[in-house]
């Protein structure tokens, strides 16, 4: 949005239900007060804290009838495309204007590699296109510098052709499978230990865990301190990389599995690893 010289203040949050999805009424009733404004309607396939989709097929035909631009922000979900056990959750992605995604997490290519699909070139073309004097110019040619913001950047598109290349599309279905299936041993694990709390089951490969205070009348603030210590506990240990979040006002450690190299002796490790700090980093009651 500051990109594009629109700004924050054009942002209009929407409330999610209990799973993090966008209603239709809810929709419905945000472009009704808005109807004589050119809107864009920013829907999420794959959020990055519980792996929520929001229910596209319903959503974009709202947005059609407002004449409202549908763009997916797919940075993990989009690529559950590729698996017949978890393509369902994008049904009715491809009525969208556009989407974007990430090569740097599922697809472990370099950091800097993403993706962005357009369904109307030209609009695509007009948003990021810029002619000057000193600047050669050929029609007939596609230069990436009418489709991107960057005018010198790396070939990145190597890096992707070669991974898509060798997994070709049963490997990255497998790769997406395999890795929903280790976040869910993942957390469902760390979550049965003493002191922690299932806070979100995966929907595809990023759950949330909750480390709780063991003091009598311990505050969510108190569970919040304590999930944060937790957290840099097990990061001393150098067995397993955890982030924190904050989720509904309240602190979690985030786990989300993409690497194509992680195993399930890994997830082992990382289970015991937790555990290791529960058992040993505890302080006393007071």
């Amino acid at each position: 949005m500051r990109l594009l010289g629109l700004g924050r203040a054009q942002v209009i949050d929407l409330p999610a239900d209990a799973h993090g999805r966008l209603q239709p009424n809810v929709l419905e009733r945000a472009l009704e007060v808005n109807a004589s404004t050119p809107t864009i309607v920013l829907l999420q396939a794959g959020d990055l804290n519980i792996g929520a989709y929001d229910p596209f097929d319903t959503l974009i035909s709202i947005a059609r009838r407002h004449a409202a631009w549908v763009h997916v922000d797919g940075a993990f979900g989009l690529w559950v495309a590729a698996s017949a056990r978890y393509r369902h959750l994008v049904q009715g992605v491809a009525g969208a204007d556009s989407w974007a995604t990430d090569g740097h997490k599922w697809l472990n290519v370099p950091y800097d590699c993403g993706y962005a699909f357009v369904a109307h070139p030209e609009a695509h073309r007009l948003s990021m296109s810029h002619r000057a004097p000193y600047l050669t110019n050929q029609p007939e040619a596609r230069d990436q510098m009418d489709w991107n913001p960057e005018w010198s950047r790396r070939a990145r598109g190597f890096a992707t052709y070669a991974a898509l290349r060798q997994l070709g599309r049963n490997g990255v279905a497998g790769l997406v499978e395999r890795c929903c299936e280790q976040a869910r041993s993942l957390v469902l694990r760390t979550a049965d230990l003493p002191g922690a709390e299932l806070v979100w089951k995966p929907v595809i490969n990023q759950g949330l865990v909750r480390f709780l205070d063991p003091n009598p009348g311990a505050s969510d603030q108190d569970h919040d301190r304590r999930t944060d210590e937790v957290i840099a506990a097990i990061l001393a240990t150098g067995e397993a990389f955890f982030g924190g979040t904050t989720w509904r006002g309240r602190r979690a450690m985030r786990v989300s599995v993409c690497n194509w190299l992680t195993s399930e002796q890994d997830i082992e490790r990382a289970v015991n690893a937790v555990a290791r700090v529960l058992d040993s980093y505890a302080p006393a009651i007071r």
